[in-house]
């Protein structure tokens, strides 16, 4: 295989599991805020919260990486 073509699929398939953490995690307070709902102005990451984060940063850093060495090669 070429190593172009390995890249180019390890950066697809980075850029769906990237976006698909990012839409997974909760919106927060979202709308509720700006119609006069109460809500926590800051709040801590718990348990699968947390590691979904975690989990986003490491798929963003890859994606990163990825991006970066396909642009050189």
């Amino acid at each position: 295989m070429n190593v172009d073509l390995v890249l180019n699929i390890a950066q697809m398939v980075l850029a769906v599991l990237l976006v698909a953490a990012i839409l997974l995690q909760a919106s927060g307070t979202g709308l509720g805020a700006a119609f006069g709902g109460g809500g926590n102005v800051y709040r801590t990451k718990r348990g699968a919260e947390k590691k979904l984060f975690q989990l986003t940063v490491v798929f963003a850093i890859l994606f990163f990486g990825v991006a970066l060495a396909n642009a050189l090669i």
